[in-house]
């Protein structure tokens, strides 16, 4: 069972090898996502963020989702020195940044929890894997080429992976929406995107943001990580890889 649809304001293609999978899984699905979008869009009035914003609500009224984000960038921001930081502006936050691995992650889990043991989430590009494709075959993912337009979807890497998640940051295709927190008036200069392979796709997305942040830095951070392997491509066309990425290659 295979359906793409749009969700988050992105692309999402979802797919469940299993038999006994059907639409309805994947509708589930769907409307949890829709339901992750009224609690953290920085875009809509009513969200849970813009009304955290306006200062309507009050911590301890926050939901539990918006609760366990907020933990979780505090924990992350303390991980990457402060390179990650949902804090925009003194009481104002963007978890934008977290959120879309995080809701991934948790689709995941609900996949796992209805049985599922062979299935793949994709938002936007980021990606969770677990177990094996329609041919019994680990995972065929692609890294697109950031310096291909939009409509030619070139890659320049595949990486196969059964379990893991893989997430890429970069200001390509949404302009300049990654910026360092320790310096946030200086763009960014240097890299065009930055993929991350991680034990989950959370894990991933998180650090790939702060990685990209952190500039030619960055792949000396996620080299020195257990369990991540990195990407990164410069905006003159090199590309740079962690110690063991290659076997993800193969």
């Amino acid at each position: 069972m295979k359906d793409s649809r749009t969700a988050m304001g992105m692309p999402v293609t979802i797919e469940i090898v299993d038999s006994t999978s059907t639409l309805k899984d994947i509708d589930e699905l769907f409307v949890y996502f829709e339901h992750i979008e009224q609690i953290f869009s920085p875009f809509r009035e009513s969200s849970e963020t813009c009304r955290i914003n306006r200062g309507e609500i009050l911590p301890e009224n926050y939901s539990a989702e918006m609760k366990e984000i907020l933990v979780l960038a505090e924990q992350t921001k303390k991980e990457t020195n402060g390179f990650f930081n949902i804090e925009t502006t003194p009481g104002k936050i963007n978890p934008v940044g977290i959120v879309k691995g995080w809701a991934i992650f948790k689709a995941a889990q609900i996949l796992e929890k209805k049985g599922f043991e062979n299935f793949y989430v994709d938002i936007g590009g980021d990606i969770q894997t677990k177990g094996l494709n329609s041919e019994g075959k680990k995972w065929k993912i692609g890294i697109r080429n950031p310096f291909s337009n939009e409509s030619g979807q070139e890659l320049i890497k595949i990486v196969y992976l059964s379990g893991q998640g893989i997430a890429t940051s970069g200001n390509y295709l949404r302009g300049n929406h990654i910026y360092n927190p320790l310096n946030p008036d200086r763009k960014l200069e240097g890299l065009v995107s930055f993929s991350v392979i991680g034990p989950n796709v959370y894990e991933a997305d998180r650090f790939a943001t702060a990685a990209f942040a952190m500039g030619k830095d960055g792949i000396y951070f996620i080299e020195k990580l257990p369990g991540f392997e990195g990407y990164v491509v410069e905006n003159n066309g090199r590309a740079t890889m962690t110690t063991s990425f290659e076997s993800y290659t193969k």
